[in-house]
């Protein structure tokens, strides 16, 4: 079949979010035809240029969210006609008014929730991170879901695009002073949200330029029969305006849309609005809430990555019935070679130990069967009783020696049952003495020792600060413990969050300065960048600590912990995100923020390698059954014939006095490439989005990063 696969600020561009997955999708599932339509975010992500492409990809649309330059002279004009400018603003009022009114609903909504509510700074730095525990959806769902404010939402959405599709595009419409003075309007209706009755000229210019951007797929031609109307499904890989042309598309053509979540839009939008003043958070942040309402009630199925994206989901009105949660694929293979050496370190550790234990007992065995038997319980009584009643008379000696053989037969039971339970003693011991071994042996084949390892992203929301606290009381209970920190840091922000953790470093541990020239392996804290000679590979980095750290106050899809479970190792996390529902009881989890719990799981399982040792071995299995690359692509294969067979594309094709033609699509458009010609005009591609099916000149390809957990 053939699949519109749309993406926004990821694939098929070198950087970005969801490319290595959206990269193994596309090529996990050759029998299908792709069809990619992708929305930029950045220049420097344009000039990097694309991913090799597959072959099943045979046709690349991009469009940028970045740049506000004009349509030209075609598609940059203002609305002409005095009806489309009235269709324009009441199309546009009505969106402002829904989403002004949604505003109000979501601030009572997140009161109870507790979203921001409590004046808290999760992240580091300041305001809510969206993942504090009084900020995670309640068992109430459906704030956005409310009926008649998600058809006015809706309705305006294919007005205004109903509008841009006969204009040629919305043009500077959306940009123009008409458009702010929608928003005035609408900010003064009554029943607004508090916060945006006071909102100020300058931050509604920031609303209807945030909201400009998100709109911008409007005015794209990606609706046209020859395009996203020719494919059997839309998979959206993201929500928000990665969802929107699909949701056109659907409008426009009746093709059947499917949308993956491997995170939390809104959350994700809230905290790009961090700085921002109230009234534009809360209009935008119950815009983003309007918008993903209406995708998933449009979407035939919705795939969260995880049960904290399936709650953020329903807690938008998604159905229930929908959701199908599929696990996010990774490359289990990168990490077989380092678990098979480990493990056959091990295996020869224990061939060894118990070669040893059969040579000891084949030594033992002959003394022990040379050696006299133990004393034969009541002979010597029995003898004595015998000397004494000789003269007694038989039967006074008969019975001496029945009492005499009694007693001796119970002191017999009595050893033997003795030595059975010492023997079962000594057999325990040995047992648990090549445990310990053969888990000894295991650490000293992957040089683990007691090093602790956190490998992901440098940013506040990662919480180093606690980890450093934590490690400090680590190394008080186990003074050879060391702590290696391999990442990158994201933007200035990282690199100063960083700088700041390597001057903890060096307050907490005086004999580790950020300027010690000793080794890495020989400093207590080491911080590493991922890709460094000392860290050349993150399958050999994880396989060299005993235990791995997560630290995070906010999380996502711990993409860290997946990788560290594929190389068997034990983990310790905090319970923030997905992680417990990835671990599934294969490590320890403690609260965020509270470095004494974290110190306190990380000592437990230094001093027991054998637990170590069996968590490792239970979060590998795990891990290979739900997070491979296989049961990804199994999983969306799946789907993609679920949705297509419940929700089939019928084209009607009709002659020009607009009766039906009978067989008006051959057989042949069942088949992947360009078969048949389009049915209506095309239009033609806005100067801001580019046509083309070919990689851009000279890309500047940068290479591949060296795993996904370090720039999580």
């Amino acid at each position: 079949m053939r699949i519109g696969l749309l993406t926004e600020g990821g694939y098929p561009y070198v950087s970005g979010d969801a490319r290595l997955w959206c990269d193994r999708l596309v090529r996990g599932l050759a029998r299908h035809e792709f069809r990619v339509y992708a929305l930029s975010r950045s220049l420097r992500q344009e000039d990097e240029g694309w991913m090799p492409l597959p072959p099943q990809v045979t046709r690349v649309r991009t469009a940028p969210l970045w740049t506000a330059v004009d349509d030209g002279a075609a598609h940059g004009r203002d609305l002409h006609g005095r009806r489309a400018r009235r269709r324009f603003t009441e199309a546009y009022a009505d969106l402002a008014r829904a989403v002004c009114e949604g505003g109000a609903e979501e601030g009572r909504a997140s009161r109870s929730r507790g979203a921001c509510a409590n004046g808290c700074a999760e992240d580091g730095v300041n305001g809510c991170t969206g993942d504090c525990a009084s900020a995670r959806p309640s068992g109430r769902t459906g704030d956005y879901g409310d009926d008649r404010q998600a058809d006015r939402f809706g309705n305006a959405l294919y007005a205004l695009a109903d509008l841009a599709r006969e204009e040629g595009g919305l043009g500077s419409a959306l940009r123009s002073e008409g458009a702010l003075r929608v928003w005035e309007r609408a900010c003064r209706t009554p029943g607004t949200v508090r916060t945006a009755h006071g909102a100020r000229v300058g931050e509604l210019l920031a609303v209807a330029r945030h909201v400009e951007r998100a709109l911008r797929p409007l005015s794209l031609d990606w609706y046209e029969d020859a395009e996203l109307g020719a494919v059997d499904l839309c998979h959206a890989t993201a929500g928000g305006s990665a969802a929107l042309p699909a949701l056109l598309a659907r409008h426009f053509t009746g093709v059947p849309l499917l949308v993956t979540e491997y995170g939390v839009p809104l959350r994700t939008h809230y905290l790009a609005t961090a700085d921002a003043p109230p009234a534009v958070r809360a209009l935008l942040a119950s815009f983003h809430g309007r918008l993903a309402a209406e995708v998933y009630r449009r979407a035939a199925r919705i795939t969260p990555g995880n049960a904290h994206v399936r709650r953020w989901q329903e807690h938008c009105g998604a159905d229930r019935a929908k959701l199908r949660t599929v696990y996010p694929g990774m490359e289990a293979s990168r990490f077989a070679e380092v678990v098979a050496d480990v493990a056959d370190a091990a295996e020869w550790a224990g061939s060894a130990e118990r070669a040893e234990r059969a040579e000891r007992a084949e030594r033992a065995e002959p003394a022990e069967t040379s050696a006299p038997r133990r004393s034969e319980p009541g002979g010597a009584a029995r003898r004595a009783a015998g000397a004494a009643v000789t003269t007694g008379g038989t039967f006074e000696r008969e019975a001496f020696e029945r009492e005499a053989f009694k007693r001796e037969a119970a002191e017999r039971e009595a050893a033997e049952r003795e030595a059975f339970e010492r023997e079962a003693f000594e057999r325990e011991a040995a047992e648990r003495e090549a445990a310990e071994r053969e888990s000894a042996a295991h650490e000293s084949a992957s040089g683990a020792g007691d090093t602790l390892v956190w490998v992901g992203r440098v940013e506040p929301a990662k919480d180093l600060v606690s980890l450093l606290h934590a490690f400090a009381e680590v190394r008080a209970h186990v003074p050879t413990a060391r702590l290696r920190i391999v990442g990158t840091a994201a933007g200035a922000e990282g690199r100063a969050y960083l700088e700041h953790c390597e001057h903890l470093a060096a307050r907490l541990f005086p004999d580790d300065g950020h300027e010690d020239t000793r080794p890495c392996g020989d400093r207590p804290v080491s911080f590493e960048e991922a890709g460094a000679p000392d860290a050349p590979d993150l399958a050999a980095v994880y396989a060299a600590g005993a235990v791995v750290v997560l630290s995070s106050v906010v999380e996502g899809f711990p993409v860290s912990l997946v990788e560290a479970m594929f190389c068997g190792r034990a983990t310790v996390s905090t319970d923030v995100g997905a992680v417990v529902e990835v671990i599934g009881g294969t490590g320890l989890v403690v609260p965020p923020r509270e470095p004494a719990a974290l110190a306190r799981a990380c000592v437990a399982l230094l001093r027991d390698p054998a637990r170590r040792r069996r968590l490792g071995e239970a979060a590998r299995a795990r891990a290979l059954e739900l997070f491979t690359v296989e049961q990804n692509v199994m999983a969306f294969d799946g789907l993609y014939l679920d949705v297509v067979s419940h929700s089939p594309r019928r084209r009607v094709l009709v002659d020009d006095r607009g009766a039906p033609l009978p067989f008006g699509t051959p057989a042949e458009a069942r088949l992947p490439g360009n078969w048949t010609g389009p049915r209506r005009p095309l239009r033609r591609a806005p100067l801001w989005a580019s046509d083309t099916t070919t990689p851009p000149a000279a890309p500047a390809q940068r290479p591949e990063p060296v795993g996904e957990g370090a720039a999580r």
